[in-house]
Protein backbone atom coordinates (compact mmCIF):
# COMPACT_ATOMS: atom_id res chain seq x y z
CA UNK A 1 0.00 0.00 0.00
CA UNK A 2 1.38 3.49 -0.59
CA UNK A 3 1.90 6.21 1.62
CA UNK A 4 -1.21 7.95 0.43
CA UNK A 5 -3.31 5.58 1.02
CA UNK A 6 -2.21 4.50 4.44
CA UNK A 7 -2.73 8.27 5.37
CA UNK A 8 -6.31 8.63 3.56
CA UNK A 9 -6.85 5.08 5.69
CA UNK A 10 -5.23 6.23 9.11
CA UNK A 11 -7.31 9.76 8.66
CA UNK A 12 -10.98 7.75 7.80
CA UNK A 13 -9.99 6.05 11.22
CA UNK A 14 -9.48 8.94 13.20
CA UNK A 15 -13.13 10.18 12.06
CA UNK A 16 -14.67 6.90 13.03
CA UNK A 17 -13.01 5.72 16.11
CA UNK A 18 -11.40 9.38 17.48
CA UNK A 19 -8.19 7.71 18.24
CA UNK A 20 -5.28 5.43 16.36
CA UNK A 21 -2.60 3.19 18.13
CA UNK A 22 0.86 3.19 16.21
CA UNK A 23 0.87 -0.92 16.74
CA UNK A 24 -2.89 -1.31 15.63
CA UNK A 25 -1.62 0.48 12.26
CA UNK A 26 1.36 -1.50 12.03
CA UNK A 27 -0.63 -4.74 12.23
CA UNK A 28 -3.27 -3.33 9.60
CA UNK A 29 -1.15 -1.95 7.38
CA UNK A 30 1.43 -4.56 7.66
CA UNK A 31 4.43 -2.43 7.99
CA UNK A 32 7.06 -1.27 10.86
CA UNK A 33 5.62 0.87 13.78
CA UNK A 34 8.40 3.52 12.41
CA UNK A 35 6.97 3.71 9.35
CA UNK A 36 3.67 4.42 11.03
CA UNK A 37 5.12 6.88 13.48
CA UNK A 38 6.61 8.76 9.85
CA UNK A 39 3.38 8.63 9.00
CA UNK A 40 1.66 10.21 11.45
CA UNK A 41 4.39 12.30 11.94
CA UNK A 42 3.70 14.20 8.08
CA UNK A 43 0.00 14.02 8.93
CA UNK A 44 0.86 16.61 11.84
CA UNK A 45 3.04 18.74 10.00
CA UNK A 46 0.15 18.91 7.86
CA UNK A 47 -2.13 19.99 10.33
CA UNK A 48 -4.44 16.77 9.92
CA UNK A 49 -4.19 15.47 13.54
CA UNK A 50 -2.11 15.65 16.76
CA UNK A 51 -0.05 12.88 17.82
CA UNK A 52 -0.38 11.35 21.38
CA UNK A 53 2.10 8.15 23.22
CA UNK A 54 1.39 5.50 20.80
CA UNK A 55 -1.11 6.86 18.79
CA UNK A 56 -2.98 9.97 17.37
CA UNK A 57 -6.03 11.79 17.99
CA UNK A 58 -8.28 13.98 15.85
CA UNK A 59 -7.54 17.90 15.91
CA UNK A 60 -10.64 19.89 17.60
CA UNK A 61 -13.53 20.54 15.17
CA UNK A 62 -12.28 24.39 14.58
CA UNK A 63 -8.70 23.36 13.86
CA UNK A 64 -9.59 20.65 11.37
CA UNK A 65 -9.39 20.46 7.90
CA UNK A 66 -11.39 17.02 7.21
CA UNK A 67 -14.21 17.87 4.66
CA UNK A 68 -18.08 18.12 5.78
CA UNK A 69 -20.75 18.68 3.44
CA UNK A 70 -22.39 21.38 3.49
CA UNK A 71 -18.72 22.84 5.17
CA UNK A 72 -20.67 25.19 7.91
CA UNK A 73 -16.86 26.76 9.63
CA UNK A 74 -15.78 30.29 9.62
CA UNK A 75 -19.04 31.38 7.69
CA UNK A 76 -18.43 34.89 8.53
CA UNK A 77 -14.74 34.76 6.92
CA UNK A 78 -15.85 33.03 3.79
CA UNK A 79 -19.20 35.19 3.65
CA UNK A 80 -16.27 38.63 3.68
CA UNK A 81 -14.46 36.71 1.22
CA UNK A 82 -17.26 35.85 -0.96
CA UNK A 83 -18.17 39.96 -0.87
CA UNK A 84 -14.91 40.75 -1.90
CA UNK A 85 -14.40 38.14 -4.35
CA UNK A 86 -17.66 39.76 -6.18
CA UNK A 87 -15.99 42.91 -7.16
CA UNK A 88 -13.91 41.42 -9.40
CA UNK A 89 -16.96 40.25 -11.26
CA UNK A 90 -18.40 42.25 -13.95
CA UNK A 91 -21.29 42.09 -16.56
CA UNK A 92 -20.97 39.27 -19.37
CA UNK A 93 -17.54 37.43 -17.94
CA UNK A 94 -17.17 34.28 -18.55
CA UNK A 95 -16.17 32.80 -15.18
CA UNK A 96 -15.75 29.15 -13.29
CA UNK A 97 -16.50 28.69 -9.48
CA UNK A 98 -14.53 25.75 -8.52
CA UNK A 99 -16.34 23.26 -6.02
CA UNK A 100 -16.19 24.30 -2.28
CA UNK A 101 -17.92 26.09 0.50
CA UNK A 102 -16.35 29.64 -0.17
CA UNK A 103 -17.37 29.77 -3.81
CA UNK A 104 -20.87 28.26 -3.02
CA UNK A 105 -20.92 31.89 -1.09
CA UNK A 106 -20.07 33.84 -4.14
CA UNK A 107 -22.79 32.12 -6.17
CA UNK A 108 -25.04 33.08 -3.38
CA UNK A 109 -24.24 36.45 -3.25
CA UNK A 110 -23.99 37.23 -7.15
CA UNK A 111 -26.56 39.35 -8.66
CA UNK A 112 -28.66 38.25 -11.62
CA UNK A 113 -26.86 39.19 -13.98
CA UNK A 114 -25.18 38.75 -17.55
CA UNK A 115 -22.85 36.21 -17.24
CA UNK A 116 -21.65 32.72 -17.97
CA UNK A 117 -20.82 30.40 -15.16
CA UNK A 118 -18.93 27.35 -15.33
CA UNK A 119 -19.06 24.66 -12.18
CA UNK A 120 -19.11 21.01 -11.24
CA UNK A 121 -20.15 21.59 -7.76
CA UNK A 122 -24.28 20.41 -7.89
CA UNK A 123 -25.00 22.74 -4.73
CA UNK A 124 -23.76 25.83 -6.94
CA UNK A 125 -25.54 24.94 -9.51
CA UNK A 126 -28.65 24.70 -7.53
CA UNK A 127 -28.16 28.76 -6.24
CA UNK A 128 -28.02 29.90 -10.02
CA UNK A 129 -30.86 28.19 -11.61
CA UNK A 130 -33.11 30.80 -9.98
CA UNK A 131 -31.10 33.27 -11.43
CA UNK A 132 -31.99 33.31 -14.82
CA UNK A 133 -29.76 35.91 -16.25
CA UNK A 134 -26.68 33.43 -15.63
CA UNK A 135 -25.54 30.89 -18.10
CA UNK A 136 -24.68 27.70 -16.64
CA UNK A 137 -22.21 25.44 -18.40
CA UNK A 138 -21.75 22.64 -16.56
CA UNK A 139 -19.20 19.14 -17.34
CA UNK A 140 -20.54 16.05 -17.84
CA UNK A 141 -19.28 12.97 -14.97
CA UNK A 142 -20.58 10.76 -11.92
CA UNK A 143 -22.33 12.03 -8.88
CA UNK A 144 -19.62 11.95 -6.11
CA UNK A 145 -21.02 13.63 -2.69
CA UNK A 146 -22.23 16.66 -4.00
CA UNK A 147 -19.66 17.09 -7.29
CA UNK A 148 -19.51 15.89 -10.48
CA UNK A 149 -16.27 14.41 -11.53
CA UNK A 150 -14.84 12.06 -14.21
CA UNK A 151 -15.50 14.94 -16.69
CA UNK A 152 -13.91 14.68 -20.12
CA UNK A 153 -11.19 17.60 -19.70
CA UNK A 154 -10.90 17.77 -23.52
CA UNK A 155 -13.87 19.73 -24.08
CA UNK A 156 -13.94 22.21 -21.25
CA UNK A 157 -9.72 23.27 -22.30
CA UNK A 158 -11.51 24.69 -25.76
CA UNK A 159 -13.43 27.13 -23.22
CA UNK A 160 -12.51 30.65 -23.21
CA UNK A 161 -12.38 31.64 -19.02
CA UNK A 162 -12.11 35.20 -18.09
CA UNK A 163 -11.49 34.11 -14.38
CA UNK A 164 -11.71 31.41 -12.36
CA UNK A 165 -12.38 31.24 -8.41
CA UNK A 166 -10.65 28.32 -7.13
CA UNK A 167 -10.43 26.59 -3.93
CA UNK A 168 -8.28 24.59 -1.44
CA UNK A 169 -8.48 22.73 1.63
CA UNK A 170 -4.90 23.98 2.74
CA UNK A 171 -2.44 26.31 1.74
CA UNK A 172 1.07 25.76 2.57
CA UNK A 173 4.59 26.84 1.66
CA UNK A 174 5.91 23.36 1.12
CA UNK A 175 2.66 21.37 -0.48
CA UNK A 176 1.30 24.39 -2.12
CA UNK A 177 -2.19 24.17 -2.89
CA UNK A 178 -3.66 21.33 -1.66
CA UNK A 179 -7.32 19.02 -1.44
CA UNK A 180 -7.92 15.82 0.28
CA UNK A 181 -10.05 14.19 -3.35
CA UNK A 182 -7.47 13.32 -6.12
CA UNK A 183 -10.70 12.53 -8.79
CA UNK A 184 -10.57 16.46 -8.07
CA UNK A 185 -7.11 16.97 -9.27
CA UNK A 186 -7.81 16.51 -12.64
CA UNK A 187 -10.70 19.02 -13.46
CA UNK A 188 -8.91 22.11 -11.21
CA UNK A 189 -5.93 21.26 -13.53
CA UNK A 190 -8.00 22.15 -16.99
CA UNK A 191 -9.91 24.49 -15.15
CA UNK A 192 -6.72 26.52 -14.19
CA UNK A 193 -5.38 25.84 -18.13
CA UNK A 194 -8.21 27.42 -19.22
CA UNK A 195 -8.39 30.87 -16.96
CA UNK A 196 -7.30 34.31 -17.97
CA UNK A 197 -6.95 35.30 -14.42
CA UNK A 198 -7.13 32.96 -11.74
CA UNK A 199 -8.15 33.98 -7.66
CA UNK A 200 -7.51 31.60 -5.18
CA UNK A 201 -10.48 32.01 -2.58
CA UNK A 202 -9.64 30.30 1.16
CA UNK A 203 -10.06 31.66 4.96
CA UNK A 204 -6.91 32.27 6.74
CA UNK A 205 -7.72 29.60 8.83
CA UNK A 206 -6.31 27.09 5.85
CA UNK A 207 -2.94 28.36 5.95
CA UNK A 208 -0.18 26.30 7.20
CA UNK A 209 -1.82 23.14 6.30
CA UNK A 210 -1.49 20.84 3.96
CA UNK A 211 -4.19 17.96 3.13
CA UNK A 212 -3.04 14.98 1.08
CA UNK A 213 -2.61 15.99 -2.52
CA UNK A 214 -1.10 18.80 -3.91
CA UNK A 215 -2.55 20.12 -6.96
CA UNK A 216 -0.76 23.65 -7.62
CA UNK A 217 1.81 25.65 -6.55
CA UNK A 218 1.74 29.19 -5.22
CA UNK A 219 2.93 30.50 -8.10
CA UNK A 220 0.42 29.40 -9.95
CA UNK A 221 -2.24 31.38 -9.40
CA UNK A 222 -2.41 35.27 -9.99
CA UNK A 223 -4.34 36.40 -6.46
CA UNK A 224 -5.10 35.19 -3.49
CA UNK A 225 -8.12 36.34 -1.75
CA UNK A 226 -8.63 35.38 2.07
CA UNK A 227 -9.97 37.49 5.25
CA UNK A 228 -8.16 40.45 7.28
CA UNK A 229 -7.86 37.55 9.80
CA UNK A 230 -4.56 36.54 8.40
CA UNK A 231 -1.30 37.43 11.30
CA UNK A 232 0.98 40.07 9.37
CA UNK A 233 3.45 36.97 9.92
CA UNK A 234 1.33 34.90 7.85
CA UNK A 235 1.15 37.78 5.45
CA UNK A 236 4.46 38.28 5.05
CA UNK A 237 5.32 35.22 4.56
CA UNK A 238 2.98 33.98 1.85
CA UNK A 239 3.19 37.11 0.04
CA UNK A 240 7.31 36.72 -1.17
CA UNK A 241 4.97 34.06 -3.29
CA UNK A 242 1.70 35.38 -4.70
CA UNK A 243 -0.63 38.85 -4.30
CA UNK A 244 -2.27 38.37 -1.32
CA UNK A 245 -5.53 40.49 -0.78
CA UNK A 246 -7.40 40.88 2.11
CA UNK A 247 -11.70 40.72 2.47
CA UNK A 248 -12.43 42.98 5.57
CA UNK A 249 -14.42 41.49 8.53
Amino acid sequence: MLAAERHRTILEELEGRKSVKVSELSDKFQVTEKTIREDLEKLEEKGLLKRTHGGAVPLPDEESLLPQIPNIKHVREKSAIAEYALTFIEPHDIIALDAGSTTLEIARKVKNMPLTVLTNDLLIIRELTAKDQIRLVVPGGYRHHNLLVGTDPDWVKKLNVHKLFLSATGIHPDYGLTIFTEELTRLKRVYMECAKTIYCVVDHKKFGKGALITFAGLDEIDYLITDSGIGSETLSKYGEAVNILQAPL
